[in-house]
Parts: C-alpha cells; sequence; structure tokens
C-alpha cells in the first residue's frame, strides 16, 4: 500500500539548549493555516503557537506584515503579546498588483488581484508609514525588495521604485530593513549600493551564494538563514552561510513556509526552527549553545528590546 505523505503540524522536536528569535515569521497566516490542530488534538491558534516556540527554544519573534490585510493585525499582536515585535511593508508582489500591473510574470501566473490592490500604490504605501510611526513596536521596514521570478518588466520597474521607497522611510524612522530577494541579488544590490542602505540591513531568507555572502559581509549587511539551509541541494547556500561573519547572522521561519528538513512539505511555525539552527551549527562547525546567544544577542542589536 502507497504511504500517505503527512500535512499537519509537525510535533515537537527538541528543545534548543539557549533561546534564540525568530528574525522573520508570518503568524497570521500560521494562524490560519487550515491544518487539524496539533498532534494532541489541541487548536493552533496565535496562543498556542507562542507557548510552542518557547518551549522549544524560540523565545521571541519578529511578526512581518506585507501587505494591507496584515497591517490591520500588526497592533492587536504586538500589543497582547509581548514576545513579539513587528515588521510592516508592502511586498513586492503586492506593489505590483497595487499599481495596477496586470501582466504575467516569469511564473506563469496570471494576476490575482484582491479587494485590497484596489488602494493605489502610493496610498498602500502611506498606510506602512502610518503603522510604523504609531506603533513603537514596529522595528522594521519589510519585507520590501525585488522579486524577478514574479515581476515581468512593467513589474519590476514598480518594485524598484517601491523598494526605494521602503528604504528611504527605515532610513528616516531609524528601522531596521528586511529585505526580500528572489532571483535579484545583483539588481538588489545595486539599488542598495545607490540610494544607501540603512545602518542596520537585513536579507530575510538568504538565498545567495558565497558571493553574495562575501558583498553583504563587506558592507555589513545581515544575512537570515531560514529552512532552505537544510535542504539537500543547496550546498551554495551553505557555503554562503559558512562564510558570513558570526556577528552578522540571523536565523528564521519564514513561516508558514519554507519548513526545515525532515518536515518540508507540511506548515512551518516558529516552534520548529531547532532544524534550521543546528544545521547552521553544523556548517560553521560551532557549539549550538554558543550560537544560540550569539543570535540572540544579534537580533537585540538589530531590534532593540522586546
Amino acid at each position: 500500500m502507497a504511504r500517505t505523505r503527512e500535512r499537519g503540524w509537525p510535533g515537537d522536536g527538541e528543545p534548543l539548549p539557549s533561546p534564540v528569535v525568530d528574525n522573520h515569521t508570518h503568524l497570521d497566516s500560521v494562524v490560519d493555516w487550515q491544518a487539524d490542530g496539533w498532534p494532541d488534538g489541541a487548536p493552533a491558534d496565535l496562543a498556542a503557537h507562542l507557548v510552542r516556540a518557547r518551549r522549544a527554544g524560540v523565545d521571541r519573534m519578529v511578526h512581518v506584515a506585507c501587505d494591507l490585510d496584515a497591517l490591520d493585525w500588526v497592533g492587536r499582536a504586538v500589543g497582547e503579546h509581548r514576545e513579539l515585535l513587528a515588521a510592516v511593508a508592502i511586498h513586492p508582489n503586492e506593489a505590483v498588483l497595487h499599481a495596477g500591473v496586470r501582466e504575467v510574470a516569469p511564473d506563469g501566473l496570471d494576476p490575482a488581484p484582491a479587494p485590497r490592490h484596489a488602494l493605489p500604490l502610493d496610498e498602500a504605501l502611506a498606510a506602512v508609514e502610518r503603522t510604523a510611526r504609531g506603533c513603537d513596536r514596529v522595528r522594521a521596514i519589510g519585507e520590501t525588495g525585488l522579486d524577478f521570478f514574479r515581476g515581468g518588466s512593467a513589474g519590476r520597474a514598480v518594485q524598484r521604485a517601491a523598494f526605494r521607497d521602503h528604504i528611504a522611510l527605515a532610513k528616516q524612522l531609524g528601522l531596521t530593513l528586511q529585505i526580500h530577494d528572489r532571483d535579484a541579488h545583483a539588481e538588489v544590490v545595486e539599488v542598495l549600493l545607490a540610494d544607501g542602505a540603512p545602518e542596520r540591513t537585513v536579507f530575510h531568507c538568504f538565498a545567495g551564494d558565497a558571493e553574495l555572502a562575501g558583498i553583504c559581509a563587506e558592507h555589513g549587511w545581515y544575512a537570515s538563514f531560514a529552512g532552505p539551509l537544510t535542504f539537500r541541494a543547496n550546498d551554495g547556500l551553505r557555503a554562503a552561510a559558512a562564510l558570513m561573519p558570526a556577528h552578522l547572522l540571523q536565523v528564521e521561519t519564514d513561516a508558514p513556509y519554507l519548513t526545515p528538513m525532515p518536515y518540508r512539505g507540511r506548515p512551518n511555525a516558529p516552534y520548529l526552527m531547532g532544524g534550521t539552527v543546528r544545521e547552521l551549527a553544523r556548517v560553521r562547525e560551532v557549539d549550538p549553545a554558543a550560537l544560540c546567544e550569539q543570535l540572540s544577542a544579534t537580533s537585540e542589536r538589530l531590534y532593540g528590546p522586546w
């Protein structure tokens, strides 16, 4: 009989030896994931996720809201849960839709605008700024950047302009910048160098090679590694992780996406970050407890106190 592939939430793993911060997670999407509760049958609501994360050694998180619907979730979530800080932005793929671009991109998908995309891009960006200014627990602008996998020629021009607006806002407010970079390494670097990167700039879900790692190290930009670090085919990514200076490292889940091995294909959440942290320690040949302590200290440098 063929084996049915599991799709629900994985069980708890071994707790990390010292607490770490999930540098980038989408908790609204995590909570909305329609799985059948936890393996023990309990509901997988936000409070349950935070308890489970704490038990796994992930004691704080940066919740990332990068569309208009998610912005509405920020104030309530970070106000009620002190383990959460927030990042806010209009995602590059969202920016394209707000700008009225309806082209089929290299990924082959037809555009699928939602009601929120009726708001013009300049008004959507203004909503991001209001949220960032109105909540002292918003500590980053992001994720913003370039996504050439889902951007055709018209979309790429919109993404670049929106990226520059986010860079300017991060610098104006003195906030960390979290970058989305998909199939656009050289172009992202070009914009950062031309406009001047914020003092604290993080490549979220770092997907580059040793060359990009070297550029980040040269300019003091941070690299945040997620579940793909554990994927079998990603030797180039592991080489980049080995090369990054220790003080520029971060880890994240990007939940509910990019679940680390051996749970790839199942929903992701902050409590599952241990596999990524342990793989990073293995690649760098360092003690996992010492790595956790350094990652936690770096998170506080980036985002301030929780």
